[in-house]
């Protein structure tokens, strides 16, 4: 197979790929209701408090979702990335934002009005099952983060957060680049200090589940079994 044919072979796959998607399928088909928009790293998405008119999609880049309590307390709940919804509270009438959505890095972000969605949700089956299984999967997360706080102390808080942003990336390497962070926001996904993210940090990169370069690698499977010995 020569350059220009094999170009095109992945091309059709890449197209094939994304008419079988049915998120894809539905976004494609709406002619209003949709608004794809392209965003800053740090741009604000939607801010707490707002009313919740529409759920957005992301196409590229990554979110974060960050609340704050009344007593000015800030906590991380989740980080997002490709093909994941977010805003899903506004499938319900009269509710208001709980959280902030802020983009991580450059990102494009499709945002769909919430009476289009819940439209398109009666006429694609195969959406609607999508979109049920990602809230039942984020239903567990909370979950299973909840156990972990209870239980679990910071430094093995740490590692599972990072084993889940590494799942944001290419699972398939052995090396995946960590969306770009800081440590005041791994502190507040974890629930402790800043200089504690730190230290362990630290002890992460000499026991070799980290590297630091130009951007920051995560070695998931040393940082999985690490996790299983404790």
């Amino acid at each position: 197979m020569n350059a220009t044919a094999e170009v095109v072979s992945i091309s059709e796959r890449l197209s094939q790929r994304e008419a079988s998607d049915p998120i894809e399928q539905a976004l494609n088909s709406l002619s209003f209701g949709k608004r794809v928009l392209s965003l800053r790293k740090n741009q604000v998405v939607f801010s707490q408090g707002e009313p919740a008119d529409a759920l957005y999609y992301i196409q590229r880049g990554k979110v974060k979702l960050v609340v704050v309590s009344f007593a000015g307390k800030e906590a991380t709940l989740s980080v997002m990335g490709k093909g994941e919804f977010f805003g899903l509270g506004s499938l319900q009438q009269r509710s208001l934002r709980l959280a902030t959505a802020t983009t991580l890095e450059p990102s494009v972000i499709v945002r769909i009005e919430r009476d289009i969605m819940q439209r398109e949700l009666r006429s694609h089956p195969r959406l609607s099952e999508v979109l049920m299984t990602q809230l039942l999967s984020r239903t567990l997360t909370l979950q299973k983060d909840l156990c972990t706080h209870i239980f679990d102390p910071s430094e093995k808080r740490l590692a599972r957060v990072l084993l889940k942003l590494s799942r944001l990336g290419d699972e398939s390497q052995q090396q995946v680049a960590m969306p770009k962070i800081s440590h005041d926001t791994l502190a507040t996904m974890v629930g402790t200090t800043r200089s504690r993210i730190t230290y362990f940090m630290n002890k992460f990169k000499k026991l070799g589940f980290i590297d630091y370069g130009k951007e920051m690698m995560i070695h998931p499977s040393r940082l999985s079994a690490a996790i299983q010995q404790d």
